[in-house]
């Protein structure tokens, strides 16, 4: 079960992180095609987060601290990764200040924080 729930975790992890990515480049781009490609990106990574956190543990029950922390670190450095990739590439107006509340925001919608 351990090694199904550690599957999971990085499964959400990764959907997640590429929520809160496309959610802060939603928020850098002026052009609306381009925002509602992000915006239904957004919409589709969490939705399939939301499913995995659903078998990691049901909506009520609430991760441990040390669990939180865990996630919530290794969700930072993905979307930190990501977004550095996207300004090396030519990518503008991408504010990285946005990533902490960002990560806060899609983790309440997911009930993990």
């Amino acid at each position: 079960m351990s090694q199904n729930r550690n599957k999971l975790i990085d499964l959400f992890v990764g959907n997640i992180s590429n929520s809160a990515v496309h959610m802060i480049l939603e928020k850098a781009i002026d052009e609306d095609n381009l925002r509602k490609h992000y915006n239904k990106e957004f919409s589709i990574s969490l939705e399939i987060a939301k499913s995995y956190r659903e078998k990691i543990n049901p909506k009520n029950i609430v991760f441990h601290g040390k669990e939180i922390k865990d996630i919530k670190d290794r969700i930072i450095k993905k979307v930190r990764a990501e977004l550095n990739l996207r300004i090396s590439k030519g990518y503008e107006n991408i504010d990285i200040e946005l990533i902490g509340p960002t990560v806060n925001k899609v983790l309440k919608k997911t009930r993990v924080i």
